[in-house]
């Protein structure tokens, strides 16, 4: 009895040696201040944040499947790289060509009668009355016409036009630089992982692997819940779309919203709005237009209030209110790339805090 119990004293010690421990307040406050300085940084350089991000992620989400293949089958994970980026490229070129034709089209059709559209849809909403307005009578047809002029003479305008071209030059800039990063991180992504790791100073790097050990299966499964989100978006957007409002392309259009999903707040607005002017063209009334206003609605909210902090939440053990919270501060702080950060970060920052005061619990 007394040799197992002094065995078991001898074993107790060694235990907590092993398990981590809370660290001094010298490192906590090392990495603290590392960690509003890169905020800072990052808040400085945010306007070309995005065509990094979303090459990273992909990237991120590629790399435990380019491992395992060529764990597999002992080929070149190079090889294995190189194919996915091909393949990657040509699902996105393929889907924009076919969607990029689809919508010309669309566009050309709604734009011959856009005029007749609005007037006919502004004269129902107005029961084909004159309504007063700051004292003058209006109809339909004045209604539309005023509300052209004024879109007309706002595009027109030489500022707009300018914001307009430089926009289009970035984005255009910025999907060639995205391509050749996706490029760059498929193939390197480790040895880039490797060059940020030794950034730290030598005595910090343990905790730096201590906090990523913890970090990355949060990350994994968050972005797996993404990858939920993104299905349920298509097929919730197919049925509503296809089945309910009966809007030609269906298809294309949900397999668009669910693409533009993974784009916070521009990407679901650009997505309505497209299938909003396509559902003009077959709409038959004032009730077709509250039809779609309705879905869209009921769209948005089950994304946003449901099953996003649903999943997301769930994914990464984050209770739904932080999900939105970030959704909304990183859309404020960053524009789109923080929206797409937000939630990484709140992982990065709840996992980085339960290494420093050696929490096994969170």
């Amino acid at each position: 009895m007394k040799a197992a119990k002094k065995r078991s004293d001898e074993e107790a010690p060694r235990e907590n040696q092993n398990a981590p421990q809370a660290l001094d307040s010298g490192e906590a406050r090392a990495v603290m201040l590392a960690a509003a300085g890169l905020i800072v940084f990052l808040y400085f350089i945010k306007l070309i944040l995005l065509p990094f991000v979303i090459p990273a992620i992909l990237a991120y989400i590629c790399t435990p499947i380019l491992d395992w293949l060529a764990k597999r089958t002992h080929w070149p994970r190079l090889l294995f790289a190189v194919v996915f980026f091909l393949l990657i490229l040509g699902i996105g070129g393929a889907f924009a060509v076919f969607a990029a034709s689809h919508i010309i089209v669309q566009a050309e059709s709604l734009g011959a009668d856009l005029q007749g559209m609005l007037q006919k849809f502004a004269g129902e909403a107005i029961d084909n009355h004159n309504i007063q307005f700051l004292g003058y009578p209006l109809d339909a047809h004045q209604i539309v016409q005023t509300v052209l002029a004024r879109f007309r003479d706002w595009i027109g305008q030489t500022d707009q036009l300018t914001l307009i071209t430089g926009y289009s030059l970035a984005a255009l800039m910025g999907t060639f630089l995205s391509i050749v990063l996706l490029f760059y991180f498929l193939t390197s992504g480790k040895r880039i992982a490797g060059g940020l790791l030794w950034m730290a100073p030598p005595h910090r790097r343990s905790l730096v692997r201590r906090i990523w050990a913890r970090l990355d299966p949060v990350l994994t499964r968050y972005f797996i819940g993404m990858i939920v989100v993104v299905i349920y978006a298509t097929t919730a957007s197919y049925v509503g779309l296809g089945f309910f409002l009966g809007i030609h392309h269906a298809i294309l259009l949900a397999l668009l919203t669910g693409i533009l999903e993974t784009v916070p707040v521009i990407g679901p607005t650009s997505a309505a709005i497209i299938a909003g002017l396509v559902s003009l063209q077959t709409a038959t009334g004032i009730m077709s237009i509250l039809d779609y206003a309705l879905y869209a609605t009921a769209l948005r909210l089950s994304i946003d209030q449901l099953v996003g902090p649903i999943v997301l939440g769930t994914a990464a053990h984050v209770h739904p209110v932080l999900i939105i919270f970030c959704f909304l501060a990183g859309g404020i702080v960053f524009g789109i790339p923080g929206v797409i950060l937000a939630v990484p970060v709140a992982l990065l920052i709840k996992s980085t805090l339960a290494t420093l005061y050696g929490d096994q619990s969170a």
